[in-house]
């Protein structure tokens, strides 16, 4: 059983930044994929990014490519999402997830973990 806890979400305005923080309690958390998604109000959750178990794959939603840099520590058991440039557009609340997997997995049914999520509002 892995927990996931989120945290760094807050109100900023567009163009702000921010980073967003994912602990686990997994021993072997360095086998594990791990994954952001997000949830807006009336939509279906959907991938942000992923990132391998090593952290030398990553992967990106086309709509966040170039402003979210997905990262992860594994000495820490931590996964980051480092969000520039926000738009309004990503208001959401934000969950991380985890999967054991050595590719890096980008669609939520197959992830068998995941937090409670960390409400994300970017003001215009």
């Amino acid at each position: 059983q892995v927990q996931l806890v989120e945290s760094g979400g807050g109100l900023v305005q567009a163009g702000d930044s921010l980073r967003l923080s994912c602990a686990a309690s997994a021993r072997t958390f360095n086998t594990y994929s791990m994954g952001w998604f997000r949830q807006a109000p009336g939509k279906e959750r959907e991938f942000v990014a992923a990132i391998s178990r090593s952290g030398g794959a990553t992967y990106y939603a086309d709509s966040v490519k170039g402003r979210f840099t997905i990262s992860r520590d594994n000495a820490k058991n931590t996964v980051y999402l480092q969000m520039n440039s926000l738009k309004p557009e990503d208001t959401a609340v934000y969950y991380c997830a985890a999967k054991s997997s050595v590719l890096v997995v980008t669609t939520a049914s197959l992830y068998s973990y995941w937090g409670q999520g960390t409400q994300v509002t970017v003001s215009s």
